[in-house]
């Protein structure tokens, strides 16, 4: 075990509350005391949920360590039952809890509790979040969905699917999920049941009434989705929507999959993605250097639309899903590049120093980390913060997802007619990266205050020459209307600096020019 001050991922028990919260009533008796006791954090200040998330602790306290805590579990799965009342229950214990070996899943067997109650066996310090939401889902399905039952489906039906993967606390999982169900719905699939985000017990039950599977997140919901072909031969699906090309991909599977013919309706379906990101100047997007790290699936398919899609230049990618990283290997190989794996975010960070990308596409880590180095970032994965929940509709998959894509990719660039401003007037002390915001008042830097002193001690500041204020001839007037009125008394200040350094006593449009182009350099 690695102590880090940051961590990619908890322990495998928070992704067993993912799977508990995602679900409308499935309830998670967890043994662990006090100080383990962070669902509410989660849940409600970070993903920002209306509701408390269906966990219950046994908080079991260090003067119960001499006495029973086992007694300590079964009483509180038994009030957790006749309280909440959920349709069945999970049970488990945190790395802490784990650690006294009070065996909760035995314990559970004996309750006599008229639900279903299945027992987790997560190793703590072993695994992390993502294997403890994936074993979770697994275990869940596999206890409840009825095993040799007949498949359930009505006669002259249309192809039906299941969704399988998104949770709770998941990245856009909410808006990805809507915009496939649409997507779907459109090529003439039927959407059975969304698991496990907002499934029901009952829905749990009926996934074998499905034809096949899509899976949207390998990393939460791919052994689900393995043991469901095994035990009721339902396909699913392996491209992942994230870009036009990979959405295209992904219906052209499930119309295989669906056995559906007619291909018309993807051919009505657009995004402003290509479009766009043809329009820009190439100056501003071809041949961007890019850094990428997150979850295997995010990254893989990022790295995609960034090269393909956006004319980018990929210069490193990796992952912490260490269950995944054959596939990000073969992915990173595919650029040319070797893949990091690796949970230590310090590791991250120095790839990140030597190579110094342009923009760096990561987690709320890697946001840290390029604030720190002056680099701008967006976020593509998990683990993320409160700010990447918008409370607008904004999914990273499918065609719409795709122009959500472009402007989290643009919006960190300096681009256009900002960079040639950002050049031109970078020498301004109102203007550069050490000036305090302007609109507030602020006079917290050097130059500033230099500048006020000079005009409380009658000294020429810019825009002046010893002997007075530097004229301007009417056709160098005329021009600098033209600016933008939002920088031109900038530009005014900076040509009068030129002006004044150069010892001229007035300004035609030559020397606007030659100040335009002296500061573009």
């Amino acid at each position: 075990m690695k102590l880090s001050l940051w961590t990619y991922e908890g322990p495998p028990h928070v992704g067993a509350m993912r799977i508990a919260t995602a679900m409308t009533d499935l309830h998670y008796v967890l043994h662990a005391p006090q100080g383990d006791t962070y669902a509410d954090l989660l849940f409600t200040m970070i993903e920002r949920r209306k509701h408390r998330p269906p966990v219950t602790y046994t908080t079991f306290q260090a003067r119960d360590l001499g006495a029973d805590t086992s007694q300590l579990f079964m009483d509180a799965a038994r009030d957790a039952q006749a309280r909440f009342k959920p349709a069945a229950m999970i049970v488990g214990a945190s790395c802490t809890g784990e650690l006294i070996q009070d065996d909760p899943g035995g314990l559970s067997r004996t309750l006599g509790l008229p639900i279903p109650v299945i027992p987790l066996e997560l190793p703590s310090y072993s695994k992390k979040e993502n294997w403890g939401a994936s074993e979770t889902f697994y275990q869940v399905v596999r206890a409840l969905a009825p095993q040799g039952a007949e498949r359930m489906q009505a006669k002259d039906a249309g192809p039906s699917c299941n969704i399988l993967g998104p949770t709770a606390l998941g990245f856009r999982h909410r808006d990805d999920v809507t915009e496939i169900v649409g997507l779907l719905e459109k090529i003439g699939v039927t959407v059975n049941v969304v698991a496990p985000l907002d499934a029901s017990v009952h829905d749990i039950l009926a996934l074998r009434q499905a034809d096949f599977n899509v899976l949207l997140y390998p990393e939460i919901a791919l052994t689900a989705a393995q043991w469901l072909k095994r035990t009721f031969g339902q396909p699913f699906t392996r491209k992942i929507p994230i870009g036009v090309s990979a959405t295209r991909d992904f219906v052209r599977e499930v119309l295989d999959v669906a056995g559906i013919e007619d291909a018309d309706p993807i051919d009505q379906i657009e995004s402003r993605l290509p479009w766009y990101s043809r329009s820009i100047d190439s100056t501003y997007l071809t041949g961007k250097r890019v850094f990428l790290f997150g979850d295997a699936s995010h990254v893989i398919a990022m790295a995609r639309v960034a090269k393909t899609e956006m004319g980018f230049e990929i210069v490193g990618m990796g992952s912490y899903s260490r269950e995944f990283a054959r596939d990000m290997r073969e992915a990173a190989a595919a650029y040319g590049l070797e893949a990091l794996i690796t949970e230590d975010y310090l590791e991250v960070e120095e790839q990140i120093r030597s190579l110094q990308p342009e923009l760096v596409l990561g987690t709320q880590m890697e946001r840290h980390i390029s604030k720190r180095l002056g680099i701008p970032c967006a976020v593509i994965s998990a683990p993320v913060h409160v700010q990447d929940y918008p409370a607008r509709y904004s999914p990273f998959m499918g065609f719409e997802g795709a122009n959500v894509l472009f402007d989290t990719l643009v919006h960190p660039l300096t681009m256009g007619l900002e960079e040639h401003l950002l050049n031109m007037f970078r020498d301004d002390f109102e203007f550069n990266d050490e000036a305090g915001p302007s609109h507030l008042g602020h006079a917290s830097n050097n130059e500033r205050q230099k500048s006020l002193e000079k005009l409380q001690h009658g000294e020429p500041t810019q825009g002046q020459n010893g002997e007075g204020k530097i004229e301007w001839q009417p056709d160098a007037e005329r021009e600098l209307k033209k600016i933008p009125f939002f920088v031109r008394g900038k530009a005014r200040r900076n040509t009068e600096k030129f002006a004044a350094e150069l010892g001229l006593a007035e300004i035609s449009m030559e020397t606007l020019y030659e100040a335009k182009s002296h500061f573009s350099r």
